[in-house]
């Protein structure tokens, strides 16, 4: 089936958020942007758990909940800090839960797309090590584009297309909800390398 030529510049910005998210954290190099290589070493278990003040995170369920959180959500020994209604101002996330965030909502988004449909919050794995992490992001990432590759013109028109749970798609057309995923990508890609950037530095400071 050919790729509905609306979708190619969504796939293109997807594959590329991605990518650039993956080669951050596990290097050896990424594209600064202007097409110059910069060096990146992976990312250790430290870094990934890493927060610069108190917040929310992956954890061992036996240790409960962070400040704030009221639930651990996710099924075996991690859970990720959650609450029925969210503190305001939110609270600052450590990498394990933004990249634990995207991958959960890669993986249920496909899953609700051409899946079963009975993924949820309290069965997705999260990962206590980074490189585990990495691995489950990438695997969920592989999944949701395989969800968009099957999606043609009448797919995208449709209303409820991915019937996800935990957001607006049931009352939204595809389409929408696939850009929607690229800025979920892109902008917590970007926390993840400043992040990054600010472990590295208070590390030599």
């Amino acid at each position: 089936m050919a790729t509905p030529p609306r979708l190619v510049p969504l796939l293109e910005q997807f594959d590329w958020a991605c990518l650039r998210l993956l080669n951050r954290m596990t290097g050896p190099e990424v594209d600064s942007g202007n097409g110059m290589p910069i060096a990146v070493p992976p990312i250790t278990d430290e870094e990934y758990l890493w927060k610069p003040v108190p917040g929310w995170s992956v954890r061992r369920r036996a240790d409960g909940p962070g400040q704030g959180a009221t639930v651990l959500l996710g099924a075996g020994e991690w859970g990720r800090d959650s609450a029925p209604e969210p503190p305001y101002p939110p609270p600052f996330t450590a990498i394990a839960w933004r990249l634990s965030h995207i991958s959960e909502m890669l993986a249920l988004r496909a899953d609700y797309t051409v899946g079963d449909r009975d993924m949820t919050s309290d069965t997705y794995r999260n990962s206590g090590d980074a490189m585990g992490a990495v691995r489950s992001f990438s695997d969920a990432a592989e999944a949701w584009r395989a969800a968009l590759t099957g999606a043609d013109d009448a797919a995208l028109d449709t209303v409820g297309y991915s019937t996800y749970p935990y957001g607006s798609d049931p009352g939204e057309m595809f389409v929408d909800i696939v850009w929607w995923v690229n800025q979920e990508i892109l902008h917590h890609g970007a926390e993840i390398a400043l992040l990054r950037d600010l472990y590295r530095a208070m590390r030599s400071a």
